[in-house]
């Protein structure tokens, strides 16, 4: 595992249902702050929304660039079959990514049946959901380089 002062971190943010995913970046990049790491050891790229998160984690993972990746959208419920989809390949593609990858990728993505449950989960100061997702890259960080 790469030493804390050379660990670079991507947060991969889906643009869509922006107001709920500027808390969960905010939370996540204070989480990675708050463990040591340096503004400049953080990278933020954004997507369109959930649907793109996985093939740019992919190409965040295979550019060598970073020790981790967090996947931070939201997809909100609708009256029609727009979230199963959406919701279904974001995580079904995340997670094909991570068992690929070598290094962490971490799920942020929330799936939620309403705006109002996202917010309450994506809050950072209070679900605090893209905290957790920061937080278990940095977890999971710890286990590959203990093996």
């Amino acid at each position: 595992m790469t030493a804390a002062n050379d660990m670079r971190i991507a947060l991969l943010v889906a643009r869509f249902n922006s107001l709920v995913t500027e808390q969960l970046l905010a939370g996540a990049r204070r989480r990675l702050l708050a463990s040591g790491l340096a503004q400049d050891q953080v990278a933020v790229v954004r997507v369109p929304g959930a649907w793109e998160l996985p093939q740019a984690a992919q190409r965040l993972v295979r550019s060598g660039k970073y020790d981790a990746v967090v996947a931070l959208g939201c997809v909100i419920r609708g009256a029609t079959a727009h979230f199963d989809y959406v919701a279904g390949q974001a995580s079904d593609g995340l997670g094909r990514v991570a068992l690929a990858a070598g290094i962490p990728v971490a799920f942020g993505v929330l799936t939620t049946e309403n705006a109002e449950q996202a917010r309450e989960r994506a809050d950072p100061q209070g679900a605090d959901k893209g905290g957790e997702a920061a937080q278990a890259a940095l977890d999971m960080l710890a286990v590959y380089g203990s093996h």
